[in-house]
């Protein structure tokens, strides 16, 4: 619910300030980027409050002013009023998401934690992909952004809801207040990791941000961009069939290494062949291959770290993925503004590329000499 609410308005906010503000790209660029650079600064500091404080009163409370400011999209009646409500939005959104995922591995067996792990980065992955299908589909038929705003509210109000029932095993309560220190807010073992994790992060934010309307602008697509979504969750979700027996047997690095080089392989195809086969093929490689690697990295920061520094490892891994997503949405926009989105999208190739040649080069090995588990 976190990312499926998150997600409704990710491929549709570059339309609707173009439509409703007149707002160019470069503009678009700086508006959407403060939300996220908005969670990275809520991150850093939330994996420490998510390991010194009940995780479940913390998980409560950020969730709800997630939930809540999604209202804010809907009276919002000028560009300045909704940057500043967005970029305010960021920093609920970096607790919750630091303390969902850390109360999800309190809650998961210790013998299936690893394939636990895998599932909940998969349900990240799949409501991101399955949210932009189902608000384009709203955006097609009725052109309202105030539905899309609303139903967005409306499924964050009922991950609150769920969220309300969770109950943490006695052995997960306690909690151990730390002095405050540079290894409390980030993972430091995990930092090759999370360079790496940067790199696709940027692919991820420029194509994520910018496929609607560039699907618009190029090839006339409207409602079809809804298709590329769901070929992207069903990419998401085959990877899991074949992934899970991976993660299940401890083969992380393996699962990162081969969803990393299907991944690149889909970024190519999106920007090298420049028609729709291309356009839909790319999204079903680029959702098989993040399928999985973001599940394999979870684990990753998760096993580098000790039980005490589980909040620490989570807002870790969502820090990386952020920062990557926020450089990613800020320059895809420049780069689309004076050199065309052609030029965004190549950008973004040659940044994967380059994670995952640091990935073979050092990453892989350094996790495998220093992981705890």
């Amino acid at each position: 619910m976190i990312f499926f609410s998150f997600m409704l308005l990710m491929p549709l906010l570059p339309i609707y300030l173009t439509d409703t503000f007149g707002t160019d790209k470069h503009t678009i660029g700086v508006v959407l980027s403060g939300y996220t650079v908005m969670a990275l600064i809520t991150r850093v500091f939330s994996g420490y409050i998510v390991d010194s404080f009940p995780r479940k009163i913390v998980l409560l409370v950020s969730y709800f002013l997630f939930f809540v400011f999604f209202a804010g999209y809907i009276v919002a009646g000028s560009l300045l009023i909704f940057a500043i409500v967005r970029t305010l939005h960021g920093a609920p959104f970096g607790a919750v998401t630091v303390a969902n995922s850390t109360v999800g591995i309190d809650v998961l067996h210790p013998s299936r934690r690893t394939e636990g792990i895998g599932y909940y980065g998969l349900s990240n992955n799949i409501a991101t992909a399955i949210s932009p299908s189902v608000a384009l589909l709203i955006y097609q038929f009725t052109e309202n952004y105030n539905l899309i705003f609303g139903t967005a509210l409306f499924f964050a109000f009922i991950g609150f809801c769920i969220n309300s029932t969770v109950k943490i095993p006695k052995s997960e309560e306690n909690i151990e207040k730390k002095p405050l220190s540079l290894n409390q807010l980030f993972l430091m073992k995990g930092w090759s990791e999370a360079i790496c994790l940067i790199f696709f992060g940027f692919s991820y934010g420029v194509l994520s941000t910018y496929v609607a309307i560039f699907g618009r602008e190029e090839y006339g697509i409207t409602g079809g961009t809804g298709f590329f979504f769901t070929l992207l969750a069903v990419g998401l979700i085959l990877s899991r069939l074949v992934g899970g027996r991976n993660l299940r047997q401890g083969k992380i690095a393996n699962n990162a290494s081969i969803g990393i080089l299907i991944s690149m392989v889909g970024y190519f195809v999106f920007s090298a062949f420049h028609n729709e086969f291309g356009y839909y093929c790319a999204a079903f490689i680029i959702g098989f291959g993040n399928g999985h690697m973001f599940p394999a990295f979870q684990n990753m920061f998760v096993d580098l770290a000790p039980h005490t520094q589980r909040g620490t490892a989570s807002s870790s891994l969502l820090v990386s993925w952020d920062i990557g997503v926020g450089i990613g949405i800020l320059l895809g926009g420049t780069l689309s503004e004076y050199f065309g989105y052609g030029t965004a999208f190549w950008t973004a190739l040659i940044v994967n590329i380059i994670g995952a040649i640091g990935f073979f080069a050092y990453v892989r090995n350094h996790f495998l000499r220093n992981k705890l588990r």
